[in-house]
């Protein structure tokens, strides 16, 4: 008498197991596109020295603070013609690093270039001016659904030990390419460099060192 084939329990679990996987692999892929990162770009090379190199040979930076929502590496943005007191972040986009960290070296980059030796807090160096730097804006803000501007709000204190010299706060805003996180990012980029020129500038008004 002949018996009908039968799956063998070991060879279901098998099936079962590849089953699980598959799905599983299906599931991984249809999450979406893998997150593109964002960051300055390469530091590209001034047009002039800046005279704020004879005020101040050396200069003591510290790395810019701000608030909270500047210290994550995820993109915001604001709907200015919808309701400007939200930040959105982007689903498919992130920063290389925080915006506090990026603007931090693209104004070292930025001084160091125009002349002046920029030194760290950690450095073991007396009777060198010290450059704080506080951001209070730095957002991409659509007017309309497709065109946004960067806008990026700096306060910086220079400080002779206890002394405040001086303090002064840089605000720009300059139009992006293209409505979106590509675009935010050049021109964050772009806003960023001319605020370092106008702090160079700054400098170089101030009594020297």
């Amino acid at each position: 008498m002949t018996t009908s084939p039968r799956f063998h329990p070991i060879g279901q679990l098998a099936l079962a197991a590849v089953a699980c996987i598959a799905l599983l692999a299906g599931c991984a892929s249809s999450k979406g596109p893998t997150p593109t990162s964002f960051d300055f770009g390469p530091v590209a090379a001034p047009v002039t020295n800046s005279p704020a190199a004879t005020a101040f040979p050396a200069l003591i930076v510290a790395d810019v603070s701000g608030p909270a929502t500047l210290d994550t590496d995820r993109m915001f943005y604001r709907l200015a013609y919808a309701n400007a007191q939200q930040a959105l972040p982007y689903a498919y986009n992130r920063w290389a690093a925080t915006p506090l960290q990026l603007l931090s070296q693209r104004m070292k980059a930025r001084i160091a270039q125009g002349g002046v030796k920029v030194l760290s807090t950690t450095d073991a160096t007396g009777g060198i001016p010290v450059l704080r730097l506080e951001m209070d804006e730095f957002s991409q803000n659509f007017t309309s659904a497709t065109q946004s501007s960067a806008n990026i709000s700096l306060r910086a204190s220079l400080f002779d030990g206890h002394r405040l010299v001086d303090q002064r706060t840089f605000t720009r805003s300059l139009d992006a390419p293209s409505a979106d996180a590509a675009g935010g990012a050049s021109a964050l980029a772009a806003t960023s460099d001319a605020i370092a020129a106008d702090l160079l500038a700054w400098l170089a008004t101030l009594p020297p060192r």
